[in-house]
């Protein structure tokens, strides 16, 4: 099933979120058949965004590499599943550059979040300097090696976003996309159930046409902040 995923980021309040809701609640009605929603607010919001009637369901934008213990300012993924999420996010590339999370790092996240029953949204792809200079596939080569300790049987969700198209309005074309998937679904074969998204720059507009190259549905940013734009995106 598509899965079709709301990254707010830094973003929204508690009130906002709830009138996101509200909003998301009738333009959807009883859903969106065929469709799998998702939203992923702040830790702060996360009972504010939270559906009763169960049409989507909530992911943690991060979640520590630690299971608990002195560390000020981090949230586990134990908590954030005892909040409700399903889904945790790992490895976006905000957290890669301005965080300096690596391999190592991320690695540990992934196996916090299997101990917590949470499915990873496992977030990767190649700079506008690896673009250039024609290291797309050798990139996702060494972002997928972080994935070598994670269950192959259990189900995960891997995001293609090149970093180049995050939030630069710049969205990959098309057969950007379908080749990065293809390479993806070759490298991932092994795991039982995986389902590979594109995100960068996914907007009403352009979701129909990088739908139609196999992606399994959208990590929407920017975008995703307007209730009826994500609800558009998720029936294209």
């Amino acid at each position: 099933m598509p899965l079709i995923v709301a990254n707010w980021k830094m973003h929204k309040t508690r009130a906002e979120a709830a009138a996101y809701g509200a909003e998301l609640s009738g333009l959807i009605g009883d859903g969106i058949p065929g469709r799998e929603l998702v939203l992923a607010p702040t830790f702060t919001a996360l009972a504010e965004a939270r559906d009763a009637r169960g049409r989507w369901a909530l992911a943690s934008q991060n979640v520590a590499a630690e299971s608990e213990g002195a560390f000020t300012g981090e949230v586990s993924a134990k908590q954030v599943a005892d909040a409700g999420c399903r889904y945790a996010i790992v490895g976006h590339s905000e957290r890669r550059r301005i965080f300096a999370e690596d391999g190592p790092t991320l690695a540990r996240k992934l196996a916090r979040c299997r101990e917590a029953s949470l499915t990873p949204i496992y977030c990767l792809g190649e700079t506008a300097e690896e673009r250039d200079a024609s290291l797309t596939a050798s990139t996702l080569v060494r972002q997928v090696d972080t994935l070598d300790g994670d269950p192959p049987d259990l189900p995960l969700v891997v995001a293609y976003e090149p970093i180049w198209a995050i939030g630069t309005g710049r969205a990959a074309t098309p057969a950007d996309a379908e080749a990065a998937r293809a390479h993806l679904a070759s490298l991932l074969s092994a795991r039982r159930s995986v389902r590979i998204l594109y995100g960068g720059s996914v907007t009403p507009e352009n979701a129909a046409a990088l739908a139609r190259t196999g992606m399994d549905g959208f990590l929407v940013g920017g975008a995703s902040l307007s209730a009826a734009a994500f609800a558009a995106i998720a029936r294209a």
